[in-house]
């Protein structure tokens, strides 16, 4: 069965004149619908469970999230933390200059560090963009 998309109807739920043979039909596709939703938990076009701890399982989190836009992690604390790497596409210095971008942004600049064209990561002062000098291997 799919996932239920459609409203439980009540007319016959909402007042006590209703009629209770007239309501049964009503009764059983509402709990048709919410077993449905126990029984899709966790799958695809269903709902993400959360576990104990009032979080998402890695298993529920999509490996990458495609949108349209400007996206946007705006946590309470100010902070976003990264556990492992965060990885940049790099662009050349031709595709940071028609960026429309913001003071602070960051990016790793594929040609960018002075005239030898060395990769560099790069920092947009609200002007320009700055290259950061990477220095030596690690």
């Amino acid at each position: 069965m799919a996932f239920p998309t459609a409203q439980v109807t009540t007319t016959n739920l909402d007042d006590a004149s209703d009629d209770p043979s007239l309501a049964r039909a009503d009764l059983l596709d509402a709990v048709q619908k919410l077993n449905t939703i126990i029984d899709e938990g966790g799958a695809a076009n269903g709902v993400a469970l959360l576990n104990s701890s009032g979080k998402l399982n890695s298993t529920q989190m999509p490996g990458s999230i495609t949108a349209s836009g400007v996206q946007v992690i705006n946590p309470t604390s100010g902070v976003v933390h990264i556990q492992d790497v965060l990885r940049l596409t790099p662009k050349t210095a031709t595709e940071l200059n028609a960026l429309s971008s913001v003071a602070g942004d960051i990016a790793y600049c594929s040609d960018g560090s002075g005239s030898s064209g060395e990769p560099t990561l790069a920092v947009y002062d609200g002007t320009n963009w700055r290259a950061i000098d990477l220095g030596g291997s690690i």
